[in-house]
């Protein structure tokens, strides 16, 4: 069991050596524990302090590129040099690094695909009330998204097999949290919540300036993974509201012209077209996206094939693929028993 355990950085040099110090060394059940840490751009000497530390494995970006990116080059790395487990934390340790035994321990013995640190928010005191409330139904929104029941949705401390990450595909430029949820749930894979107490704050997060960014940014990611995967959710429910406030105004001038009084309600006339219009329209693009969809999933199996051809030549293994047995060789209790009378 080989696991990779990758830091996302940015001018973290007076952080990091409390992240990479906490890091247990030896866990039951890991052969081989690696660090990776992905240097997104970093000014100051975060590199150097990583390579003073011990730090063999590294990702560079001479320039900024996101936490999406930072966390999806990671993956690629850490898969193609033959990682089983991929855990992902943050280099201002926020997360506590000794925990990492606890939450790869539902992966290991195969009870999930993927395991979700619970920082438990509501009781973290730099979180204001307004923050935890919008943490709580941020999750919640999430969880409606994914069909799932994870309590902290926004959670970076994760722990991945290799076959979840073959499967999940980040395409957003801001954060990976919410849409790897999104898509693990949609994909059926089974997610677990580890419960965490966090670390004392060290610095201000560079992910976002400000709580409505977050909110913003989030909720566009959350939007586009239900047009992904949902999208009669949305684009179902706006056809719905236009078409009925599209027949109300078309009732009044009915009734109005049965009454003799239409050439004074012609304009409730023209909203109700306009209404039935862009309802006729939001099912066109229903039709659509759900095609489109039809086709990312055909797409996506071919992707994962890719990766497991890629990633495993890459790191001297042999593709493992699923097994099946027909139902021409396949025998059951009853062929046995007829075989052995026989």
């Amino acid at each position: 069991m080989r696991v990779f355990v990758q830091i996302p950085c940015l001018n973290e040099e007076k952080t990091l050596p409390l992240v990479l110090g906490s890091i247990p060394r030896e866990i039951e059940g890991v052969d081989s524990l690696e660090i990776l840490v992905i240097d997104d751009g970093s000014t100051d000497d975060t590199v150097e302090v990583a390579k003073r530390l011990g730090v063999r494995h590294f990702v560079r970006h001479a320039r900024n590129m996101g936490l999406a990116r930072s966390f999806r080059d990671g993956v690629d790395y850490a898969l193609a040099h033959g990682a089983d487990i991929v855990v992902n934390t943050d280099g201002d340790n926020q997360y506590p690094q000794d925990m990492i035994p606890q939450l790869l321990k539902p992966v290991m013995d195969g009870e999930a695909d993927i395991a979700i640190a619970d920082r438990q928010t509501a009781e973290i005191a730099e979180f204001s009330r307004f923050k935890k409330r919008m943490q709580r139904f941020g999750s919640e929104v999430v969880n409606h998204a994914a069909t799932t029941d994870l309590p902290d949705a926004a959670s970076g401390f994760r722990a991945y097999s290799r076959g979840a990450l073959y499967r999940l595909n980040v395409v957003t430029q801001f954060s990976y949290c919410m849409e790897t949820i999104i898509q693990a749930g949609n994909k059926r894979l089974r997610i677990a919540s580890v419960p965490v107490t966090t670390n004392p704050k060290t610095r201000e997060s560079r992910l976002f300036s400000s709580i409505w960014q977050h909110m913003f940014k989030s909720g566009t990611a959350i939007v586009r993974s239900y047009l992904m995967f949902k999208p009669y959710v949305i684009l179902g429910w706006i056809a719905a509201v236009l078409g009925v406030v599209g027949v109300i105004p078309l009732v009044r001038f009915f009734v109005f012209w049965l009454m003799g009084e239409s050439a004074g309600h012609i304009q409730s006339l023209v909203i109700a077209s306009s209404m039935t219009v862009g309802s006729l329209l939001a099912l066109a693009i229903l039709v659509i996206a759900d095609l489109q969809r039809t086709n990312r999933v055909l797409l996506e199996d071919s992707l994962e094939r890719l990766k497991r051809l890629q990633f495993c030549v890459a790191s001297g293994e042999s593709v493992h693929e699923p097994t099946w047995e027909s139902a021409a060789t396949a025998s059951s209790p009853e062929d046995d028993e007829t075989q052995r009378l026989r």
